[in-house]
Parts: C-alpha cells; sequence; structure tokens
C-alpha cells in the first residue's frame, strides 16, 4: 500500500464532537477522536479582514486547520477535519450563550432563510489529501414569541449546542417551513462525499 491508502495508526475525527462522532460510527467507521487545538475566533477575525466574510471559505478554512493540526502530531494517520459555520444576511452566528441569547437568535432567524456551510478535510503528515464544501439552506417560518418560548423551555440547555439553537431530528424540526440540503451537512459532516473518497483511496472496501 502507498502512503495513502496505508491504515497507518488509523483514522482520527480532530475533534470532540459527539455529533460528528454518532454520525461515523453510524456508517461503521472505525476510528478515535482528537481535539484539534485551533483558535477558532482568531482565524475567522484573519480571514474576515483579509478576504471579507465568506462564510464558505471560512468553514473550509477551520475544517483544514483541525486536520492539520491533528496530522501534524499524528503523522501516520488519516485525519478527518470538519466545520460548519451558519450565516444569515451576511452575519456569522455561534452558539448562544445562553438561553436568553437563544431566544433573542430565534427571534433575529424566524421568518427568514439561513445557510449553513460544512467544510470537510482529510490530512495525513501535515499536507492536506482532500477538502470539499457544501452548503444547505434552512427557512424558519414565523412562529409566535409563545412558540419560541415553549420551544426553548422544552429543549432548556440543548438548545445551547447547536449553532441554529436547533437539531432538525428532535423538536427543531417544528421551527421549519422548508429546508434545502443534505441532511448531514446540516448535521455539520457531509457524510457521503467522504465516504466515497475513502472508497476511492482504499480505505473502504467498493
Amino acid at each position: 500500500m502507498d502512503a495513502v491508502t496505508s491504515k497507518g495508526s488509523g483514522l482520527i475525527l480532530a475533534s470532540a464532537s459527539t455529533g460528528r462522532a454518532a454520525i461515523l460510527r453510524g456508517a461503521g467507521l472505525h476510528f478515535r477522536q482528537q481535539s484539534a487545538e485551533v483558535d477558532e475566533r482568531a482565524l475567522e477575525a484573519e480571514a474576515a479582514s483579509a478576504d471579507g466574510m465568506d462564510a464558505g471559505k471560512l468553514a473550509l478554512k477551520l475544517a483544514e486547520a483541525k486536520a492539520l493540526d491533528v496530522s501534524v502530531r499524528e503523522p501516520e494517520a488519516l485525519v478527518i477535519g470538519a466545520d460548519q459555520l451558519m450565516e444569515c444576511g451576511g452575519l456569522l452566528y455561534h452558539k448562544p450563550a445562553g438561553i436568553e441569547a437563544a431566544r433573542e437568535q430565534l427571534a433575529q432567524l424566524r421568518g427568514r432563510t439561513h445557510n449553513l456551510h460544512a467544510g470537510l478535510c482529510v490530512a495525513r503528515g501535515g499536507a492536506v489529501l482532500w477538502r470539499h464544501l457544501d452548503r444547505a439552506r434552512l427557512t424558519m417560518r414565523d412562529f409566535s414569541d409563545a412558540f419560541a418560548d415553549a420551544y426553548c423551555r422544552s429543549e432548556d440547555e440543548t438548545v445551547l449546542r447547536s449553532v441554529g439553537v436547533y437539531r432538525i431530528e428532535g423538536r427543531g424540526i417544528q421551527l421549519f417551513s422548508a429546508i434545502e440540503g443534505d441532511h448531514f451537512t446540516i448535521m455539520g459532516l457531509p457524510l457521503l462525499p467522504l465516504l466515497r473518497y475513502l472508497r476511492e483511496i482504499g480505505w473502504l472496501a467498493e
């Protein structure tokens, strides 16, 4: 086997995310997790000052930074880096700091369409081998304040774990009137392109 297809030290997900790990585990992949040491806000500020705010390019840049950080420390492993950014009206949104911030974010997003940009990267030995960028468009319905309050109460701390204050696999689906895009992209890791790449390099069986 060559340097790409050799299993080396295995597959690593450069993230502590339980959600992304569940996606890979559900697909039958064997891997371990190792958090990347990346200052996401600093990279975001740097990208904004250099190129203007392009959420897609930034999501891919962050995914690459995570994969490269871990692959330098684990040079024999195949490392997956992933990142997702939410943009609405030219503004980036991050995970809310508390329930009140979550309510405010919902108020800003309701009745509008926002974009989820999911960047994905595979690296080995400190070099990027493959990258992929995907986008999903989600439109929130114009729900009432009462619904938003009830929703935040029912979801409680769960809403703070998502940049969009929702989980489409749960009650959060009730916030939406339309969704365009791949389910796994919305979940934060475009799975099908990754599986296709792993088959192409011989990591997974054809």
